[in-house]
């Protein structure tokens, strides 16, 4: 089963002062899930604020996530083996693909994991693209889209110039690609894809 969801805005043609950022394609492999991500891309631009604490850029991507399980269910009803309800593996929440970007003011993204003092916050889904301010030392994970996971098969979410515009944030700032696959059932799974930190300027 395929399900695609494409996301795609207008852009205004790139300026002198835009930089095109072109990023490497990733690949990683879990239990019974694979996640590929290909031609994602940043466009960079000058604040429309231009009030020298902002950024602006226009990221593109296509992720992809094949996902296998023995018995084809990845759905939420699918509870454990032979104890139907009783660890809530089938009950709290569906099989889901999530691809967004981690977004950090004076945060280095590609050791996150180790910065045991980033303030995380989670803004919800914008599909329509983000605008948000940033202080320096904030990180925050930005949700493009999120897209359940019934049976097993190849899912993907694709976007094109999705507008990104950073606000407040009067030092560096990095953003990071994320795509998260989580299947809950019989064996629970996720697995996670970072793509390359890129500048925002």
């Amino acid at each position: 089963m395929a399900v695609a969801v494409g996301i795609g805005f207008f852009s205004p043609g790139a300026a002198n002062a835009d930089v095109i950022v072109p990023l490497p394609n990733g690949h990683i492999e879990g239990p019974g899930v694979k996640i590929t991500s290909v031609g994602e891309r940043a466009v960079i631009s000058p604040s429309l604020a231009s009030n020298g604490a902002g950024r602006t850029s226009w990221v593109s991507g296509n992720v992809i996530a094949d996902v296998e399980t023995p018995d084809g269910e990845v759905g939420p009803n699918n509870g454990p083996r032979n104890f139907p309800g009783t660890n809530n593996s089938g009950t709290h929440g569906s099989s889901n693909l999530t691809v967004g970007y981690v977004v950090g003011c004076q945060v280095s993204l590609g050791a996150l994991s180790a910065n045991a003092a980033v303030t995380i916050s989670t803004t919800p889904t914008l599909a329509a693209g983000f605008s948000f301010p940033l202080s320096p030392g904030q990180v925050v994970w930005l949700a493009i889209n999120n897209i359940e996971l019934i049976k097993t098969g190849s899912y993907q979410i694709q976007y094109q110039d999705l507008p990104m515009e950073v606000q407040g944030c009067a030092g560096y700032a990095q953003a990071r690609q994320f795509s998260v696959v989580e299947i809950i059932g019989v064996d629970y799974a996720k697995v996670t894809l970072y793509g390359q930190p890129f500048s925002l300027g």
